[in-house]
């Protein structure tokens, strides 16, 4: 497949849950977007927690069949691919999650993701240009080879364990990145490291990034474009500059309202509340003056 495009048509997500007036729980409504791999571009899907945004990413990454809609690549359905077809969406589509903790194996030194990926996707063809690439890969996400390699996870920090699984992005130079949480659990200096490597591999190695995230200073510094979802429903989207300063949808205008100011003199006088029902207008209760982004 050479249309490196990647296209959700009226995704529906519903899950069985008790205590539900019908015994479902729907997790998305109706998600449609396109992703394309030319031009390289990144694309953030915000909202609050359990709007459906990981669920969406699951969908993407093929690890969950959607119960209504289709997820395409290159036209066609990836849940109907062919093995040599989805071993080429599994090297062009990889995933950054969100916790750094639980993506590797503690009983393996984390070399083993690094050599999996090399062998898998045969990437070099020697033992000693498979130490190349990865000692390359790693130094491209700032890690020193010699304080990573060998290592057991335990024996990292949360932004090392992050970087590795950036570096086997870098070795593999997928079309797509699918980015869940991947800084939220990082510090700030980390934070912004990890999210210019992200900008470097657009600019340098055109690769489009689907960045799922509920902090919108994130996707204010990121760029590009956004998407904003609540209760499974994509209620706006556009370039992240109209969308931050000229919002049109409530929710929306209700994150924004939702950032803190960083001053201790300027608080709230009331607390902010969301309209549970969908048909009317969601609005934000008093709060200071608009503060500007990150």
């Amino acid at each position: 497949m050479t249309d490196k495009v990647i296209e959700l048509r009226g995704v529906q997500q519903r899950f069985h849950a008790r205590g539900t007036a019908d015994g479902y729980l729907t997790a998305v409504q109706d998600a449609s977007f396109t992703l394309a791999a030319d031009p390289p571009q990144v694309v953030s899907l915000v909202g609050q927690s359990g709007s459906g945004k990981s669920t969406i990413a699951r969908n993407v990454l093929g690890l969950q069949k959607p119960t209504a809609g289709t997820v395409t690549y290159g036209g066609k359905d990836i849940f109907n691919l062919s093995r040599a077809e989805y071993d080429e969406y599994r090297k062009n589509v990889q995933p950054v999650f969100q916790d750094p903790y639980s993506i590797f194996n503690p009983f393996y030194r984390v070399d083993r993701v690094l050599w999996k990926a090399v062998k898998k996707f045969s990437l070099a063809s020697t033992r000693e240009a498979g130490e190349a690439l990865i000692e390359e890969s790693l130094e491209a996400v700032s890690l020193d080879p010699g304080r990573v390699l060998g290592r057991y996870p335990h024996q990292l920090s949360g932004g090392q364990r992050q970087r590795i699984m950036l570096a086997r992005i870098h070795m593999l130079r997928p079309a797509f990145v699918i980015a869940d949480e991947p800084v939220s659990m990082l510090d700030a200096q980390i934070r912004k490291m990890f999210l210019d490597i992200l900008l470097d591999f657009q600019r340098e190695h055109r690769m489009t990034t689907l960045f799922i995230t509920h902090d919108l200073s994130t996707v204010y510094y990121l760029g590009g474009q956004v998407m904003v979802i609540t209760k499974g429903d994509i209620v706006e989207r556009g370039p992240v500059s109209s969308v931050m300063h000229e919002p049109s949808h409530p929710y929306t205008r209700l994150l924004l309202d939702s950032i803190p100011q960083p001053d201790p003199a300027n608080r709230w006088t009331t607390r902010i509340k969301v309209d549970e029902s969908p048909d009317t207008d969601t609005t934000a209760a008093e709060a200071p003056e608009p503060r500007p982004l990150l």
